[in-house]
């Protein structure tokens, strides 16, 4: 994602909280939940203009939580767990599962910058044409450009709802200068809300949005957070590649072991020594085919 920077320095203890009256307001027109929305919105991108948070890492982690809820928009039971598994212990000719493809599709989303061609390579079962099409049919406002996307897609494919809101959420960071998808809508909507149009739908886009762009901001100062920790301990790792090694923990949600660049052994030590530094967490709590991230 790229941002203005503010003129001020923001440290990792410091990043700027979400006002409470901005999640805690009962409102119910669409004229102030759209003020709140807006509000929200603008917090956030202060929030991601600063440094210190882990952009790469924070858009894994938002669609893990966007795969999680589209997974249970479809009435399946997988939770962040086993997406990680599906996602991460694939063998060579393994397919993931249903839950597991939504998973990689949403990887897949946000790890290029926002265009018709990397979004094609995300929703490969659509041609890049009708993507545009769909971009195209957001006009206006940041989140009235999101509800319209929204409606468009699952208007001619009622059941995309995966592509609908990867989309919708495309034209909102495109209407808000993100060069980067930041999965928001999925994990703050309804199974219901996506049947919805019109106002309707645009209301609970807006509501959506003060909740996720709020628990966006909480995980946000909580990343950057671990990973000024993880940055602070890495001169105290001697093996070799454990640069790189920590390179790969700034930038993924999960990791296993054997996709460091060590040999297995090596990894898996640098993987227990971090934990030992409370640099990064063992994620599954198994004792082997073990994910571990910051």
């Amino acid at each position: 994602m790229t941002f203005a920077r503010p003129e001020h320095s923001i440290d990792t203890d410091t990043l700027p909280r979400m006002p409470a009256w901005v999640t805690s307001a009962r409102v119910e027109t669409l004229e102030d939940v759209a003020f709140l929305s807006g509000a929200a919105l603008n917090h956030l991108h202060v929030v991601l203009g600063c440094a210190e948070v882990p952009q790469a890492l924070l858009r894994e982690r938002l669609a893990l939580c966007a795969a999680e809820a589209c997974v249970a928009f479809s009435g399946r039971r997988e939770r962040a767990g086993e997406l990680r598994d599906a996602a991460h212990l694939l063998r060579p000719g393994d397919l993931p599962g249903p839950a597991g493809e939504t998973y990689l599709i949403w990887r897949r989303a946000v790890e290029r910058p926002v265009a018709v061609k990397a979004l094609g390579r995300a929703l490969s079962a659509f041609e890049p044409g009708q993507i545009a099409t769909w971009l195209d049919a957001g006009v206006g406002a940041p989140v009235k450009r999101a509800a319209l996307v929204l409606e468009a897609v699952l208007r001619e494919a009622p059941r995309a709802d995966e592509a609908a809101l990867i989309l919708a959420d495309a034209a909102l960071a495109q209407a808000l200068g993100w060069d980067h998808v930041v999965p928001l809508l999925a994990a703050g909507l309804k199974r219901a809300d996506l049947r919805k149009q019109g106002d309707e739908l645009k209301l609970a886009c807006h509501r959506a949005l003060v909740s996720s762009a709020a628990e966006a901001v909480r995980l946000s100062t909580n990343l950057a957070r671990r990973a000024a920790h993880l940055k602070a301990v890495a001169p105290k790792l001697r093996a070799k590649g454990a640069a790189d090694a920590v390179e790969i923990f700034l930038k993924q949600d999960a990791v296993a072991p054997s996709v460091l660049p060590l040999p297995d052994r090596a990894a898996r030590r640098l993987c227990n020594r971090l934990v030992d530094l409370g640099a990064v967490r063992e994620l599954t709590g198994r004792d082997t085919f073990r994910l571990y991230g910051v």
